[in-house]
C-alpha cells in the first residue's frame, strides 16, 4: 500500500490510542439518538439567509496517463427559511458550482435547487404538512444508508467524497409530506409523483427527471423507547417494484459509545442488470449497515461501520466482468455512484473527526473506505482552520488497489486540493 494511505491509517490509530478517554455531554447524548446521519460541520450561526462562497484549486494525478491534471471549482451556496404567517413557513436552498475541467457533454456551471417547499403547521399543533422539493434523509449510517430511499439520482455534480457533505448537497425530491408527532414518537407519510421521464443535462435545469422520474411513496414510524434507545420502521413503494421494508435503531451503550444499525429488504433486479440497461430477474435481497461510534474527552470521535449490499456484484462476478469487459466495469461503478449505492457486496468504513487538533479552531476529518471483497481502498483527509467568517482547508484523497479493483480502476490516483470558504 502506498505510504500516504499507510500514514493516514497510522494517524487514525495513533490518535485513537493516545486519546481514548470517556466523555459525556447531554447535548451529545441527544444527538447520538438522532436517526439521521450526523451533519457536516456547520458554518457560523447567523440570523437571516445563510450564504457562503467557496473556491478550490488542486491537482489530480492520473492512473492511465502520464503526469497530472489541474482541477478547480467555485461554488455559491444559499439557504433560507422564512415564516410567512403564523402557521406557514417557506424554505429554499440552492447551490451553484462552476467546475474545471468538466465531464464530456456536461455544462461548466451547474445549479442544484436542493430544496424549495412550503410548510404548514397550526400553532400549538403536532401535525405538519409540507409540499415542494424536500431533501428527505433517513438512516443513522455514516457511509451507507439502506433506508435512505430518496438518494438515487440526486447528485448533479460531485464536489467531495465526504458522505455527510454529499447528503447535504444533493437534490431534494418534489413531494407531499405529512408528519404527526407525539411524546416519544412520530408518523410520517410522503408521496412523490412522476414529473419527467429522464434526467436533464442542462446546467440550469431543475432536473425533475433525476428525482421524480417515477411515482414513489414512503411511510415512516419513529419511536424513542427511552433516553438511550430509538428506532424507525419504514415501508417504501416505487412504481414497478414490490414494496421495500426497512428499519434502523440507535442505542447509547455508555456515556461515550453509540451503536447504530440499519437494514432494508426489497425485491428488484441486480445492479449490473440496471447498469447495462438489460432486464434482469427480480429477487428479494438485503441491504445492511451497522456501526459503533466512540467519543473521547478531547473531542476525538471514531466510527467503524460494516456495509452489505445484496444487489451488488460478488467478488467472483466482478472479476469475471473485468476479464470479459473492463468498460462494463466502469459503467457499473458510474451507475453505483449515480444511485449512491454500495458497489461491492461487502465494505468497511472508518470515520474520524478531531476538534481542536493541537490548536483552537483547527479540525481534522478523515475516513477510510475498504472494499472487503477486493481489498482496494479510498482514503480521504481534511484539515480545516476556522476564523469568524472564513475557513481554509487542505484535502487529500487517495485511491489504492489492483487495476481491476473498485478503487484501483478509477482514473484519478491521488487528488490534492486547497479550499477557501467565506461566510456572508
Amino acid at each position: 500500500m502506498p505510504c500516504i494511505t499507510r500514514s493516514l491509517q497510522c494517524s487514525i490509530v495513533a490518535l485513537a490510542l493516545i486519546q481514548v478517554v470517556p466523555a459525556y455531554a447531554q447535548d451529545a447524548e441527544l444527538d447520538a439518538l438522532n436517526l439521521q446521519s450526523a451533519p457536516q460541520a456547520a458554518a457560523p450561526v447567523a440570523r437571516g439567509p445563510k450564504i457562503f462562497l467557496e473556491g478550490a484549486f488542486g491537482n489530480a494525478s492520473q492512473r492511465y496517463q502520464s503526469g497530472s491534471r489541474d482541477i478547480g471549482r467555485v461554488s455559491l451556496d444559499f439557504s433560507h427559511s422564512a415564516r410567512l404567517a403564523a402557521d406557514w413557513r417557506a424554505v429554499i436552498s440552492d447551490r451553484v458550482d462552476a467546475v474545471h475541467p468538466t465531464d464530456d457533454g456536461a455544462d461548466a456551471v451547474v445549479n442544484s435547487l436542493r430544496e424549495a417547499y412550503l410548510s404548514w403547521q397550526p400553532q400549538g399543533g403536532n401535525t405538519t404538512i409540507e409540499f415542494g422539493r424536500i431533501n428527505l434523509r433517513y438512516g443513522p449510517g455514516y457511509g451507507y444508508n439502506p433506508t435512505d430511499f430518496f438518494r438515487d439520482g440526486s447528485l448533479r455534480v460531485l464536489t467531495t467524497a465526504n458522505p455527510f457533505a454529499l447528503r447535504e448537497n444533493r437534490l431534494g425530491t418534489v413531494m407531499l409530506r405529512a408528519q404527526h408527532l407525539w411524546n416519544n414518537g412520530s408518523l410520517s407519510a410522503a408521496y412523490s409523483p412522476k414529473l419527467a421521464d429522464r434526467p436533464s443535462s442542462s446546467g440550469w435545469s431543475a432536473d425533475l427527471g433525476a428525482t421524480n422520474n417515477r411515482d414513489r411513496a414512503l411511510i415512516a414510524l419513529g419511536t424513542q423507547f427511552s433516553q438511550r434507545v430509538s428506532s424507525q420502521v419504514l415501508a417504501y413503494k416505487v412504481q414497478g417494484n414490490s414494496p421495500t421494508v426497512g428499519a434502523s435503531a440507535t442505542a447509547l451503550l455508555s456515556d461515550a459509545a453509540v451503536a447504530h444499525v440499519e437494514w432494508s429488504r426489497g425485491r428488484e433486479s441486480d445492479m449490473l442488470s440496471r447498469a447495462v440497461g438489460l432486464p434482469g430477474p427480480a429477487s428479494a435481497r438485503n441491504r445492511f449497515a451497522a456501526g459503533l461510534s466512540y467519543t473521547t474527552l478531547s473531542k476525538l470521535s471514531i466510527t467503524g461501520e460494516y456495509h452489505y449490499n445484496g444487489f451488488a456484484l460478488s467478488q467472483s462476478n466482478w472479476t469475471a466482468l473485468g476479464a470479459a469487459s473492463p468498460d462494463t466495469q466502469v459503467s457499473y461503478l458510474v451507475h453505483a455512484q449515480r444511485l449512491q449505492e454500495l458497489a461491492s457486496r461487502r465494505a468497511y468504513l472508518i470515520y474520524l473527526t478531531q476538534k481542536g487538533l493541537g490548536m483552537k479552531d483547527l479540525d481534522l476529518t478523515a475516513f477510510l473506505r475498504v472494499n472487503a471483497d477486493d481489498h482496494s481502498h479510498m482514503a480521504w483527509i481534511e484539515l480545516r482552520r476556522h476564523w469568524p467568517s472564513f475557513d481554509l482547508a487542505f484535502q487529500l484523497q487517495q485511491h489504492t488497489g489492483r487495476i481491476t479493483s473498485e478503487f484501483g480502476v478509477l482514473p484519478d490516483r491521488r487528488v490534492v486540493q486547497v479550499l477557501g470558504t467565506y461566510y456572508f
